[in-house]
């Protein structure tokens, strides 16, 4: 996959200094462009310009993209990247949504820290529609990124999305170990302990789908060519306790999730497995589109 552009989208408070920061490091470490952008609320201008007059709205327009501008610098300078820098007005989700049109980009790179952060804009109830109409990826940036992705977890389901995940970080974090993980609870097996079942058939159940499931991980591997640096876990459980226990266990500094797959319904981060994943995960955590 290849990842011409990146869309990083700011607040400007003390927090959004990770997100501009792991979009430096990404835009110098795979060679993208890198756009920043800083949305001002339309609504809350005019309310203050109608209340205060042109003058402070000026003066907080010019603030802010010297805030943005500096930002960009801090982070980007001492990677040798120069990034362009871009202040509108409108509202934040839908002013996002069209940047990363206009510049099409292939990731749109958000914090999750900060009390007005972006993941919290994102988690509100437009986050369904819009994301949905972005077709990019999406990383939200949890930690302060010292170096580049070294541990990533991609859980995949063997559905369409899952080679997509695999490619996506192997262009994101191309030296990163990387852990295919896949969660599986054989259907019907609650069921089958309610109809009083033996433990012996229940667990013969249990390996026959263990056993295909393993099959079916390495078969995607080697589809998505995979051959060193990494891991493959078959575990039985809930999707979102296994991935949020092996986040921890293998050190995953970023989680690869599909917006289908998993079990996860198609309106990503209302409800779903992903909503979980991303809200619980203590790394970074990015959302593949496609």
């Amino acid at each position: 996959m290849n990842l011409h552009t990146l869309l990083a989208a700011t607040d400007l408070t003390a927090p959004s200094h990770f997100t501009a920061q792991r979009a430096a490091m990404l835009a110098q470490q795979i060679g993208a462009r890198l756009e920043f952008v800083h949305v001002l609320d339309k609504r809350e201008l005019a309310e203050l310009q109608r209340l205060l007059g042109d003058t402070l709205k000026e003066r907080i327009q010019s603030q802010s993209l010297e805030l943005l501008k500096k930002l960009a610098n801090d982070v980007g300078e001492p990677l040798s990247i120069s990034a362009g820098c871009h202040l509108v007005e409108g509202k934040i989700l839908e002013s996002i949504t069209k940047q990363v049109d206009a510049f099409d980009a292939n990731l749109l790179i958000i914090g999750a820290r900060g009390i007005d952060s972006i993941l919290q804009q994102f988690l509100g109830t437009t986050a369904e529609r819009l994301l949905r109409m972005i077709q990019c990826p999406v990383l939200t940036v949890k930690l302060y990124p010292r170096k580049p992705y070294q541990s990533v977890l991609v859980p995949i389901d063997f559905s369409s999305w899952s080679l997509g995940a695999i490619h996506l970080a192997q262009s994101v974090a191309p030296q990163a170990k990387l852990t295919l993980l896949h969660a599986y609870e054989p259907p019907f097996e609650a069921q089958m302990h309610i109809a009083g079942e033996k433990k012996e058939e229940i667990q013969n159940y249990r390996d026959k789908v263990f056993q295909e499931a393993k099959t079916s991980l390495y078969q995607t591997a080697e589809d998505a060519r995979i051959t060193t640096n990494w891991h493959p876990i078959v575990i039985h459980g809930n999707a979102v306790q296994r991935i949020l226990e092996q986040e921890k266990e293998r050190g995953a500094d970023l989680i690869i999730l599909g917006k289908h797959g998993l079990g996860m319904v198609e309106e990503l981060l209302l409800g779903s497995n992903a909503r979980q994943v991303l809200i619980h995960a203590q790394c970074d955590v990015l959302i593949a589109n496609r």
